[in-house]
């Protein structure tokens, strides 16, 4: 039975895309009630049309938002999602990296989608000097329709960048489905893990790839994902949050309330 003081001393965050039909005030309240010590943001749309919210830098609602951070006992840790494709410009989304850090964010997350390794790498490189100079950290999630689309393409990735800041995410559905070995994690690169489940053997269009990471998760511990393993290599090295979309008609709080006790449950399982 999950009770107060585990919720604290194992502090969990929880993704906005979990439910990204909450603005961030109410995200933020519902994931404080649902046991969470942290939040993941999207500022910044993942793809065309997709939703995102905005908080700028000195704004009175980012003021009213880290008020709410305070109240709450609660923080933000990631803030996402920039794409690093072939017309990447670290200058084009400062703006948004300095309203990340306004709020306290201490990283941002990204993928590569550039098949110019060479161009890939020196974008990712001026976007952690970018994130530097404000205090944070950028990690590469590796996705199966993106150009990186494996975890070891994110790692040699952050190697060929050679920036300090520079970090891969391992999210537990695009780690497992596109090859991935617990073996081969490199846990002095990954700082971030994120969880979920699935079932069923893995998608192997990019579009079936894609409605599974959309609409196809499950709380940890649902499916058939080795996240214990996953847990037990990262542990203590990597902060733990989990990602599963809201899909259908569950209320918001009742899905988060369930990602956090399905987490813990994971949790409690390595300890």
């Amino acid at each position: 039975m999950t009770d107060a003081r585990q919720m604290h001393q194992s502090p969990i965050g929880v993704a906005h895309f979990s439910a990204i039909q909450l603005p961030p005030h109410e995200f933020v309240r519902q994931a404080a009630a649902a046991g969470f010590g942290s939040v993941g943001l999207r500022l910044h749309p993942a793809f065309a049309g997709a939703p995102y919210y905005e908080l700028p830098q000195g704004s009175h609602v980012a003021s009213e938002f880290r008020s709410l951070l305070d109240s709450e006992g609660m923080r933000v840790f990631d803030v996402e999602f920039f794409i690093i494709g072939p017309d990447f410009k670290a200058s084009a989304i400062e703006h948004i990296v300095a309203a990340a850090a306004d709020i306290g964010a201490q990283r941002l997350s990204a993928c590569g989608d550039d098949t110019d390794r060479s161009r890939l790498a020196d974008n990712f490189n001026a976007f952690c000097q970018l994130a530097g100079r404000h205090g944070m950290a950028v990690d590469i999630e590796n996705m199966g329709w993106r150009a990186v689309s494996s975890y070891s393409d994110s790692a040699a990735l952050v190697h060929a960048c050679g920036q300090e800041n520079a970090g891969a995410l391992v999210d537990a559905i695009h780690f497992f489905r596109n090859g991935g070995h617990i073996e081969e994690i490199d846990i002095d690169i990954v700082r971030h893990v994120q969880l979920c489940d699935v079932v069923g053997p893995a998608p192997k269009r990019s579009e079936d790839m894609m409605n599974e990471a959309r609409t196809g998760r499950l709380a940890p511990g649902d499916g058939i994902l080795a996240l214990k393993a996953l847990i037990a290599k990262l542990s203590g090295k990597a902060a733990i949050s989990v990602e599963v979309p809201l899909v259908g008609n569950t209320p918001a709080p009742v899905h988060l309330r369930n990602l956090n006790l399905k987490t813990r449950e994971i949790l409690q399982a390595e300890t």
